[in-house]
């Protein structure tokens, strides 16, 4: 998919308020009596054991050794207190921010448990195959473990070590007793790197010996919420405050020159960080790390986690700022997120433990409003133009009125299911299946929500104050607070006293006709097509190099000319084209992306069907796709007589 989405990416709360918890309490507070009962998910499964409230006996330490960059194994070894009798320990099965069971169990190996010496056998249980079953003799009172996490060396999934830049994800590098909440069990944290290598995290008391780091001792659930990155090549940005909490962009790269910056572009992170402060009226953080990787080897990511957020992106982000703008919005997403998801959370989304699950009915709140904030702070900083910005809000819009025939069937609340299903794999007909359509569509109706508030008020209130009234609470404090559908309302009627419960329940649990296009229109545009694609649409081409014809003949093509995308009921798939095909000849001659766009300014000049040439498996032939309506490529165009609102949501609100 063209659109970069969190992995997200993708909100927990509870009604104690706590103020200026110290960092070790992160997230790790109590979460007030009345939030409890919403944890029916909480319950065991498969034999393993209900987790407790309590804390755990003892300390628990891990050590990574993280310096076998040839091979990229991470190695690790840990300790765990223990009692006599039968244990179960837990590999974290459901990953936060990707809303669904990602944990990478396959890539941990090597499992040894040894207590006073002696090898301890595991049985993995059969039907929860996270959950590690074993009995612990009379007279052990620690257990030594071991285990490796490899790293993918090729295709494998994320790519998390290369020869110049590594990142540690806590939660894949260990094992935890099962039994109680996350944030009773602390953890002694240590990890060795290759020599002389820098690195940035979010965990504090760091105290270093050679290459050898070692952290204060922190909550397990703080501990898999603060990832760490180190590098050959790195360096730290101080990018201001957000109240008295200082922001750093910790940048990390391939090579020396990818850190080269102009203090323009400086600037407008910068700038960032103060619109966001500015929106949102708060903080729940007392430091936040950008742990901003630009490689082309490094796997690229959108992470949030509370006082951090890893953010990966390809070479040339500032080498080639203007060609890189269509990433400039991956950090104000997931900056936002610190807010809307670490700090106020659905009630289904927070669990005890990583390996009780997550059910995702909000993520059209937790990701959809996240992703509309993050095209909103991208213009209001600078990090991207208002042209940009119109530019997507223009593709989002299309590619749901034109390419999501499975509206007819699914509805947009159903696609909250998403990650839970499919894991973010790929799909064949992704236009009728459809896929996390909660981020992009979820924006749209978030802008309907913006528009309207400011029509309803005659602009005295707009969704600036449901951000203050809904995050910006709580100011300094750490505790998860975590909401229902019902909250939203609430503060919605709060500022203007609408039926808001069925304006959103209309457009979640409806399927049209079309994509909800109605805040555009009521922000003063309106979704329009043009025979050549917006320079936003350009640059998005040439970063991700690929072709989008997907408004015309219904298909896009990878840098190899195969067919990525294929429109359900398109030109293309009435001809039979499938994902997976290649594109030899187009009219007879060799394909070349020109070639393709001159044939159909032809086909629409002289009313000619368009031969392909496509390979499929080891079958070629021919198709004849009779599609006539030239190039087409979606933009905003401007409804005159009307007020622009767009521009006014885009403003900066910061000198």
């Amino acid at each position: 998919m063209v659109q970069i989405y969190c992995p997200h990416r993708n909100i927990t709360w509870g009604l104690l308020i706590v103020n200026r918890l110290g960092p070790e309490l992160l997230l790790t507070t109590l979460i007030a009596a009345t939030t409890l009962p919403l944890i029916a998910n909480a319950e065991a499964k498969n034999g393993t054991v209900t987790p407790r409230d309590v804390p755990y006996p003892g300390t628990l330490t891990v050590r990574v050794d993280a310096t076998d960059l040839a091979r990229r194994i991470f190695r690790v070894h840990q300790t765990i207190p223990v009692k006599a009798g039968s244990l179960v320990l837990q590999f974290p099965e459901w990953v936060p921010g990707s809303h669904s069971p990602r944990g990478p169990i396959d890539q941990m190996a090597g499992l040894v448990v040894q207590g006073n010496g002696k090898r301890l056998e595991w049985t993995r249980d059969p039907l929860d195959v996270y959950s590690f079953h074993l009995q612990v003799p009379g007279g052990v009172k620690e257990l030594e473990v071991d285990l490796q996490f490899l790293s993918p060396t090729t295709d494998q999934g994320r790519t998390v070590m290369t020869p110049q830049i590594l990142g540690v994800q806590w939660l894949n590098m260990m094992v935890y007793p099962a039994g109680y909440y996350m944030r009773g069990i602390k953890v002694d944290p240590t990890i060795m790197l290759p020599p002389g290598w820098k690195f940035a995290t979010a965990l504090d008391g760091a105290q270093r010996e050679g290459d050898v780091v070692h952290f204060a001792t922190t909550s397990l659930n703080s501990l898999f919420d603060s990832p760490l990155v180190a590098g050959m090549y790195s360096k730290v940005v101080d990018l201001g405050t957000v109240g008295n909490a200082p922001v750093r962009l910790d940048v990390f790269a391939d090579t020396a020159d990818e850190l080269n910056s102009t203090p323009e572009q400086i600037a407008a992170h910068h700038k960032l960080v103060a619109e966001a402060g500015t929106l949102f009226n708060s903080h729940h953080f007392d430091h936040y790390d950008f742990l901003f990787s630009i490689s082309d080897h490094f796997g690229t990511i959108g992470l949030e986690h509370h006082r951090s957020s890893e953010d990966g992106v390809k070479a040339g982000y500032f080498k080639d700022y203007g060609k890189s703008e269509p990433e400039h919005e991956l950090l104000p997403h997931e900056m936002t997120h610190s807010w809307n998801g670490k700090f106020r959370r659905p009630a289904d989304l927070w669990t005890p433990t990583l390996n009780v699950p997550m059910a995702d009915s909000l993520l059209w709140v937790y990701e959809g409003q996240t992703q509309y904030w993050g095209y909103v702070l991208s213009a209001r900083s600078g990090l991207m133009s208002q042209e940009a910005v119109r530019g997507n809000l223009a593709n989002v819009a299309a590619e749901l009125q034109d390419l999501r025939a499975g509206r007819s069937w699914r509805n947009l609340q159903d696609t909250d299911n998403q990650p839970i299903m499919l894991a973010r794999r790929a799909q064949s007909w992704v236009s009728y299946q459809r896929t996390e359509d909660y981020y992009i569509e979820g924006a749209l109706i978030w802008l309907d929500v913006d528009t309207r508030l400011r029509e309803m008020s005659n602009g005295k209130v707009s969704l600036d104050d449901f951000a203050k009234n809904f995050f910006g609470v709580n100011d300094g404090s750490y505790v998860t607070l975590t909401y229902k559908f019902e909250d939203i309302v609430k503060v919605l009627n709060q500022l203007v006293p609408n039926d808001w419960a069925t304006f959103l329940r209309s457009r979640l649990d409806t399927h049209g006709p079309g994509a909800p296009l109605q805040g555009i229109e009521r922000s003063g545009w309106r979704l329009v097509y043009r025979d050549k694609p917006s320079a936003y649409l350009k640059e998005v081409e040439e970063l991700y190099k690929h072709t989008n014809l997907t408004y015309s003949l219904g298909i896009s093509l990878d840098h190899d000319a195969k067919l990525s995308q294929v429109v359900w009921d398109s030109p293309a798939y009435k001809a039979g084209l499938t994902t997976g095909t290649t594109l030899i000849a187009v009219n007879g001659v060799a394909y070349k992306k020109e070639l393709l766009d001159q044939a159909l300014i032809d086909a629409r000049d002289h009313h000619q069907p368009i031969q392909l040439l496509v390979r499929n498996m080891d079958n070629f032939r021919t198709v004849s796709i009779d599609y006539t309506g030239g190039p087409r490529y979606p933009d905003l165009e401007r409804i005159q007589g009307t007020p622009d609102r767009l521009a006014d949501i885009f403003k900066s609100r910061t000198p």
